[in-house]
């Protein structure tokens, strides 16, 4: 079974298409936390030969999302509450710095975008479309750390945001779908203090902000029920109800391998890899 991204990408190598397209399955939680990674078996889907495949391993380990386990191999990084925390701390003095430079130098039109964004994303809570409103929160975050004008900056929050994406797909159901409304009240916050340049409320809403979502995750992660929902790329297919009446906590039983040229289950997801 091929497992395919974006072949069409000019001056790519096929490291770099290994990696891209392993990364982005890693990201999307196609390839789950704790998923052994077997290089015969990911040269073969990916149509490349293995060495591509072990360069693409190690930067991916370079980068944390790939560990090598006693006993077991090279596996997917799992997703710990130590990452969780990793990725909530790096987030709140990216954002605290970016939204500071947003209310001091950016243009009333340009915080008016990021106000569009916010209804934008109340129309799909009030739908109940977490997913959309996921990619929207992700994109009125990102926008934010583009206004500020630092290309580092802008760069670091997109990883980190990356990094984010991650962990509210592998928790998606236990957490996110119940946290929406109370994140809506905080970029509500946020942006009322931009555009009124009050940089003490500004910077106590962002910092806020991320705490309770890390409180969240956290003390999902305590719980007696702190265990992961399977992850789905279309996410708003498997809402909370649904996912509380099914078994889905109990392992997946092993995948039988598909006949040769008929992609299906996982891999057929993975054929869109190479995007986001």
């Amino acid at each position: 079974m091929p497992l395919a991204g974006d072949r069409d990408a000019r001056h790519r190598t096929k490291q770099e298409f290994a990696y891209q397209t392993l990364r982005d399955a890693i990201m999307r939680c196609e390839l789950r936390p704790g998923e052994r990674l077997v290089i015969d078996d990911l040269a073969r889907r990916l149509q490349v030969s293995t060495i591509p495949v072990r360069e693409a391993i190690q930067m991916l380990q370079s980068e944390g999302l790939v560990v090598t386990v006693p006993h077991t191999g090279v596996t997917v990084a799992p997703v710990s509450p130590e990452s969780v925390q990793d990725v909530f701390a790096v987030l709140e003095g990216l954002e605290v710095v970016a939204s500071r430079l947003v209310a001091e130098r950016a243009d009333p039109r340009e915080i008016e975008s990021l106000a569009k964004l916010v209804a934008e994303m109340d129309r799909d809570v009030a739908a109940k479309r977490y997913g959309e409103w996921a990619a929207l929160n992700t994109r009125f975050h990102l926008t934010i750390s583009t206004l500020a004008g630092l290309p580092m900056l802008r760069e670091m929050t997109e990883r980190m945001l990356a990094r984010w994406d991650r962990v509210r797909r592998y928790f998606f159901s236990g957490v996110l779908v119940h946290r929406v409304k109370r994140a809506q009240q905080e970029h509500r916050t946020i942006l009322a203090a931009m555009r009124d340049g009050d940089l003490p409320t500004l910077e106590a809403a962002v910092r806020q902000h991320n705490r309770r979502a890390l409180e969240s995750y956290m003390n999902f992660l305590k719980s007696s029920k702190g265990r992961p929902e399977p992850a789905a790329t279309d996410v708003d297919a498997a809402p909370p109800a649904a996912a509380a009446r099914s078994p889905s906590h109990a392992p997946p039983p092993p995948r039988r391998p598909a006949p040769s040229g008929r992609p299906r289950g996982r891999n057929a997801r993975l054929r869109s890899a190479g995007s986001r």
